[in-house]
């Protein structure tokens, strides 16, 4: 059974879905977040379904600024926020008659995936973790984003933007994907363009396709890959897809080297995308298995 929530974090109300199984509680249960600029209508809802008929209950919720949840401004992206929510939203879990709160794992994917990492390791409240495609270094995905000559302009661009809203000026926004290259966007490549846009029109019409450009500056100092030997003793699943170009593979399983027992690795084949529907077969049985081992 499905269940809308809101809780405050800091003075801003999130808002998502509580999966609760059949049968009696308390339950073990997953706290899960969207990815970079997404909602939860973005295939979270078929994970959290799926843990659900498994006997894990769920707490699915938007980012701050993003889908159903309050904040400003719209389509801003904080990790540390955002970190912190994850944390709000583990504390929201534990005050449910219907949760077990010494059963709690966490599962974040893409941009969460990498939160999750960081979360993990600073609150021991988590007993499991599931890392799917993960962000794991802002600066060294954002510089295979932004190549050679383009590199000094592109931080030119976040530097004016700083100062303009010092003065007072709006945040400037650029979409998420585009379809034609060379256009400036947050996820460039047509792969997510092609999965983003036909995601929106089949599930989430509510969801808006531009981000703020200081998210990118946020994200350029990010580095969750550098709290992974941190996540133990709670046990890890990383999920890494194999010819990832938008958190990249190298990038990835260089921070499962990082990261202590114990731990596990599921190698996907295919892009970043994959696991969320054509690999979802896949994906979504290991992270389940995971929390039912673990939890």
């Amino acid at each position: 059974m499905r269940h809308d929530i809101e809780f405050n974090a800091d003075g801003v109300m999130l808002r998502g879905w509580h999966y609760v199984p059949d049968g009696d509680g308390p339950f073990p249960t997953v706290v899960m977040a969207p990815p970079y600029a997404g909602i939860k209508e973005l295939y979270l809802d078929d994970y959290a379904a799926f843990f659900c008929a498994a006997g894990l209950a769920a707490v699915v919720y938007d980012h701050r600024n993003f889908g159903a949840s309050e904040g400003e401004p719209r389509q801003d992206i904080n990790p540390w926020r955002q970190v912190e929510d994850y944390r709000h939203a583990i504390s929201f879990a534990r005050s449910l008659d219907s949760v077990d709160s010494d059963r709690i794992g966490i599962w974040g994917t893409s941009y969460s995936g990498g939160h999750v990492l960081m979360v993990g390791a600073v609150d021991k409240r988590v007993k499991a973790v599931v890392s799917q495609v993960p962000m794991v270094s802002g600066k060294r995905t954002l510089e295979r984003f932004v190549v050679g000559p383009e590199f000094p302009g592109f931080l030119a661009m976040l530097e004016a933007d700083r100062e303009a809203q010092f003065a007072g000026a709006a945040p400037i926004k650029i979409p998420v994907v585009v379809k034609e290259p060379g256009v400036p966007c947050a996820l460039p490549g047509r792969e997510g363009y092609d999965f983003l846009e036909e995601a929106a029109l089949t599930r989430a019409p509510d969801w808006i396709n531009d981000v703020t450009l200081q998210s990118a500056d946020w994200m350029f100092a990010w580095e969750p890959a550098d709290y992974a030997e941190l996540v133990s003793p709670a046990p890890l699943l990383m999920i890494v897809a194999s010819h990832d170009t938008l958190t990249p593979t190298d990038v990835s399983l260089q921070t499962f080297e990082r990261a202590l027992e114990p731990k596990k690795l599921v190698l996907l084949p295919g892009g970043h995308f994959d696991p969320y529907v054509k690999l979802f077969d896949r994906s979504a049985p290991a992270a389940r298995d995971w929390f039912l081992e673990n939890l």
